[in-house]
């Protein structure tokens, strides 16, 4: 059983969102020095999740955003509902679960082999999210929805969520962003990789790591993945830190393609990266951004969120709003080649 809170909700009741971010968000311990998690002794409690990553990265940017999600109804849930409203995200449809509790989980910072998580999120308040709950989301209202491919991997209700909202996109006239975000702790391969196939080929914007999809799908190029996602309107492969390459569909069926390089930056650490990336593209091509603005854009956040330790790094800069491109005449020509792509 789920109900609605309200008392820890930002002021947003006069505004529609211009994007919806829907997914898990959960409870972060981390240590608060570099040590193995079984030496530590102290930890800090934040939040993470990618689409709330996502969400907080956009409104920085001036996006008007809400995260829409189910959390429970204990202090981790209120903490989660509050630092995205301290972010600036609309929390407005977020459910408080009386049954089922908010997830959790470890973070062991790179001690020399990689940053490790370890999750404690089976039964958890966002696992019950179902078709139901999005009836009263802003759906027809919002001009793009986010979501990834950890979603559909947390219960068959949340999977069936996510296809849901892909199939009726179109009638509702938004596009939908779909952020792959293979876990392979939430399900096995043979599982993942049809199902997160099938879900991607129903999406206008898709986002992809390289190794992800060496693993899925075994590709090895940008091309093996376009090759797999032909119809896919703005397919972003990311190849770590050498660069990320767009394939843009033209109405004609041909594809722009465009790669950019990624930033040399010092890594502190990845985690939170792929999120950035994601925000700072959908962001700019939000705006009718050209192609090689928006992947720049991509790995400018991406290159800021590596710098911390932090799921979501603040502070790289603010837009007043962002909801209105300055180039009207682009905008609009944008806008409707992403109509006739979504048909």
């Amino acid at each position: 059983m789920a109900h609605r809170s309200r008392d820890l909700m930002g002021d947003h009741h006069d505004t529609t969102p211009t994007v919806l971010c829907f997914g898990e968000t959960m409870g972060m311990f981390t240590p608060t020095t570099s040590l193995p998690l079984d030496q530590a002794s102290a930890f800090t409690l934040g939040t993470g999740g990618a689409e709330s990553n996502v969400a907080m990265h956009l409104a920085e940017l001036g996006h008007t955003v809400a995260w829409a999600s189910t959390v429970g109804t204990d202090p981790v849930g209120s903490k989660i509902i509050a630092a995205l409203n301290n972010a600036g995200v609309d929390t407005r449809w977020v459910g408080r679960s009386l049954d089922a509790p908010t997830g959790l989980y470890l973070k062991e910072p790179d001690t020399g082999s990689g940053a490790h998580v370890f999750y404690y999120r089976q039964g958890s308040a966002a696992s019950t999210l179902k078709i139901a709950d999005a009836v009263g989301w802003p759906l027809a209202g919002a001009r793009w929805v986010h979501t990834t491919g950890i979603t559909p991997a947390l219960s068959e209700s949340c999977s069936a969520l996510v296809e849901h909202v892909l199939d009726h996109a179109a009638e509702w006239g938004v596009s939908v962003s779909f952020d792959i975000n293979f876990r392979p702790g939430l399900w096995p391969v043979a599982e993942a990789a049809p199902r997160l196939l099938a879900l991607a080929g129903k999406a206008t914007v898709v986002l992809v790591g390289l190794d992800e999809a060496a693993v899925l799908w075994g590709c090895v190029t940008a091309a093996d993945v376009r090759a797999l996602l032909p119809g896919v309107p703005y397919l972003v492969v990311k190849d770590s830190s050498i660069d990320a390459t767009e394939f843009a569909l033209a109405a004609n069926e041909t594809d722009t393609v465009t790669v950019v390089p990624a930033r040399r930056v010092e890594v502190v650490e990845p985690v939170g990266a792929g999120d950035a990336f994601a925000a700072g593209y959908l962001s700019s091509l939000i705006l009718a951004a050209p192609s090689a603005e928006r992947l720049e854009r991509g790995h400018s956040r991406a290159a800021w969120a590596l710098g911390s330790r932090e799921d979501f790094r603040p502070g790289l800069g603010r837009r007043m709003s962002a909801d209105e491109p300055t180039d009207h005449t682009h905008a609009t020509a944008h806008a409707e080649r992403v109509a006739e792509l979504r048909r």
